[in-house]
């Protein structure tokens, strides 16, 4: 286990920018800080002469040695490296193994393979490969597309979300078969070719295409070919997969079937290309009437539920082609990895929920797998789509401050509106030496002259607009957008929140335990019915609502509560959620009526909690209810 936790350790430096104390470590991790020391010295150890954690007067964070760490770690001959190599033989071995000739060569003992056997067992539990065992030989059956997938499954596991890596790859296949250092030329040259054939490319959805290409060029190398469809394929199929077996041959030595040829070309075209205006020319491939009726549908609903602005036709064409793709993979149980799902989560938490709402719906309709990285890649789609209303909404207005020449103010004004239009609408020029600066009324105040006193919406900048005052009215425009949606989310909170409804210490009991208390509080105060504690179980069960590394929001996806409330609970250190700890849990009830909320106490609630330092200030002071709210108003007011 605590092999285990250094890797965690490892982990959460890694995707943590800048430092961090032990005291917050320990809480992510549900350990001590004496344990987190005790950690950080057994990983530099792993790595002599290049610490894999530097420590410092603000904490620990990653050091120059910590990716070779996680290497030294994955080596190890930890269970998951035994059992990957258990599964690797049984894979390897059609006629299946002998049980004590493979304690002997794996050197444990018989009663440690025989559990190893039973996590396998575990391990294949609902899919399409199990484990067959007569006396004291066991194999595995499934068919090739079946045992391929699960090889897949290894390497992800290998490399535990991140991308594609040389050493992952290296354990997971059989390196005499595919040499790892051959995988990033062939990418190289497979992204080039497929450019060259009209289509764009996803790079964050190419590593997993490149590891199934990679399993195939192994397993043909090895006389483990997929027969071809009877049907013939289609233009772009044949096109790509033809593309694929010659790049395979040139780069990995391997001769690719017809067979392997259309499966490969499916996973590029269904994952990883858009294609551009050439290759739709080429190949015309028009999206199906039932998916783009559901999508519409889907699409529709969520902009009405959650006041955003999505119906647009090339939009709901695009993610109908993209849900299209997605149910194909859906048929072959093969799955795309996002790396990015962790931080699209914390960082638009709003844009993932309505990806969460679409994609429920779109399951209840056509029946499409809640996988958590496929909802991430429909949240890219929504972000996409919303960027612009977004972009406006953001537009804040300005007045310049402009004595002297009228050539003079006309030229500054089209500098500001070439430099900044996409943050600033200009609406008033002043050209008063001494303006009232209470009457000016606008978000923004750019001033060529002096000001007397402080005020945050005045800006002083030079009368010929240069970088430095083009930054410094940025950073004005961020503070001003902050401070409206801070003051709009104080303001909110305080309707909401009720002592009634606050839970400290919060028991670690589990997700829908914490769920349960929480909502039992709302229900017990005749805010909720107990069907909406079951709706927010639903919701959490598609997809954690663990947004940052401190705060979990459960919610329903229903807005049907009597009024909206928040149940606050505060943890002794911190409580299992998800795959990872949160410190602070607050159960959202939102109301009809309350639509207009949700934006603002959903995306900037999570906000105020993605920063630690706030986080921590927050939880050691926060007693009670009065000193939860008392410290949550002041870290919002800043």
């Amino acid at each position: 286990m605590s092999r285990q936790r250094q890797d965690q350790l490892l982990s959460a430096l890694l995707s943590h920018d800048g430092w961090a104390t032990a005291a917050s470590l320990a809480d992510q991790l549900g350990v001590t800080p004496r344990s987190i020391r005790t950690y950080v010295a057994a990983l530099n150890a792993r790595t002599p002469g290049a610490d894999a954690v530097e420590s410092g007067p603000a904490g620990y964070r990653s050091g120059p040695g910590a990716l070779d760490a996680l290497g030294a770690a994955a080596a190890h001959d930890t269970p998951r490296a035994r059992l990957h190599r258990l599964i690797r033989t049984l894979v390897d071995e059609a006629s299946g193994i002998d049980v004590y000739e493979t304690a002997l060569a794996l050197h444990v003992s018989e009663t440690t393979l025989e559990n190893d056997l039973a996590r396998v067992r575990a391990l294949l539990e609902g899919g399409a490969v199990r484990l067959e065992r007569d006396h004291d030989r066991v194999r595995l059956r499934g068919d090739e597309q079946a045992l391929r997938r699960l090889l897949s499954r290894l390497a992800q596991d290998e490399m535990d979300a991140g991308p594609l890596r040389a050493d992952a790859l290296q354990r997971a296949l059989a390196p005499e078969a595919v040499p790892a250092r051959a995988v990033g030329p062939f990418k190289t040259a497979l992204v080039g070719e497929l450019g060259a054939l009209g289509y764009y490319v996803n790079e964050l959805a190419i590593s997993d295409v490149l590891l199934h290409i990679t399993i195939a060029a192994e397993r043909v190398a090895v006389g483990r070919a997929l027969e071809s469809a009877a049907d013939a394929a289609d233009a772009a199929v044949a096109a790509v997969g033809e593309t694929i077996a010659r790049l395979a041959g040139e780069h990995f030595g391997v001769t690719l079937g017809r067979g392997d040829q259309e499966h490969l070309a499916n996973l590029v075209l269904t994952r990883v290309v858009t294609p551009g205006q050439d290759a739709q020319r080429r190949v015309p491939r028009s999206t199906d009437p039932d998916v783009e009726r559901a999508v519409r549908a889907e699409i529709e609903q969520a902009a009405h539920d959650y006041q955003v602005d999505l119906v647009d036709d090339v939009f709901i064409v695009r993610l109908a082609l993209h849900v299209q793709n997605l149910l194909r993979r859906s048929r072959e149980q093969a799955w795309t990895r996002n790396p990015l799902t962790r931080s699209l989560k914390s960082s638009y938490p709003m844009i993932f929920e309505v990806a969460v709402s679409i994609a429920s719906g779109l399951h209840d309709r056509l029946g499409v797998p809640l996988q958590e990285d496929e909802i991430a890649y429909i949240a890219m789609h929504v972000g996409g789509r919303l960027e612009r209303s977004r972009a406006a909404d953001a537009i804040l207005t300005a007045t310049i401050v402009c004595p002297g020449y009228q050539e003079l103010q006309e030229l500054l004004r089209s500098s500001v509106d070439r430099s900044l239009g996409r943050l600033i609408e200009v609406v008033r020029v002043d050209t008063s030496v001494d303006p009232d600066w209470g009457e000016l009324d606008t978000d923004l105040v750019l001033s060529t002259i002096p000001v007397a006193g402080a005020d945050e919406r005045i800006v002083r900048i030079q009368p010929f607009l240069g970088e430095a005052d083009i930054e410094r009215v940025q950073q004005a425009a961020a503070r001003v957008r902050r401070s409206r949606r801070l003051r709009r989310l104080r303001e909110e909170l305080q309707r909401y929140f009720s002592a009634d409804a606050f839970l400290a210490p919060l028991p670690d009991a589990g997700e829908e335990e914490i769920i349960r208390r929480l909502g039992g509080l709302l229900a017990a105060s005749g805010l909720i019915g107990e069907d909406y504690v079951e709706n927010t179980i639903a919701r959490e069960r598609m997809s954690s609502t663990a947004f940052t590394d401190a705060l979990a929001v459960p919610h329903a996806l229903q807005m049907t509560a009597r009024r909206t409330a928040i149940a606050i609970g505060i943890a002794d250190g911190s409580v299992a959620w998800g795959n990872g700890r949160v410190q602070v849990v607050a159960l959202a009830a939102f109301s009809e009526s309350d639509r207009d909320a949700f934006q603002t106490v959903f995306e900037q609630f999570v906000e105020v909690f993605s920063e630690r330092d706030s986080v921590q200030r927050i939880l050691r002071r926060a007693t009670s209810f009065e000193t939860f709210l008392d410290e949550l108003v002041a870290v919002i007011e800043g």
